[in-house]
């Protein structure tokens, strides 16, 4: 049986798309907020939180910092779950044979 007919690699390949695109969907949402908050509300990020610190600043990492921590939370789920899924679906392929 090839693996691509399998109903386990088909249901890994639709969550392995679905945690995908939500967390794609989020770092979207974060960048492109940020984006329209420069756009359209200038004022907003130009208040100073500091004397030499205005608002924008820490927002601007704070989008920088979220990339990082959805990589990382993907990173994690590969790891623990879908590598651990793929490696069930092999063994199963292994002992069918």
């Amino acid at each position: 049986m090839n693996i691509q007919e399998l109903p386990e690699f088909k249901k890994l390949v639709k969550h392995k798309w679905r945690v995908s695109i939500l967390l794609t969907l989020v770092m979207l949402v974060i960048y492109f907020g940020f984006i329209l908050l420069i756009s359209f509300n200038k004022p907003f990020l130009a208040q100073p939180i500091g004397r030499n610190l205005t608002l924008g600043l820490p927002i601007g990492i704070g989008v920088l910092i979220s990339a990082w921590l959805l990589t990382g939370i993907y990173t994690l789920w590969a790891n623990r779950i879908h590598d651990r899924r793929i490696r069930d679906i092999k063994k199963m392929i292994r002992d069918d044979n």
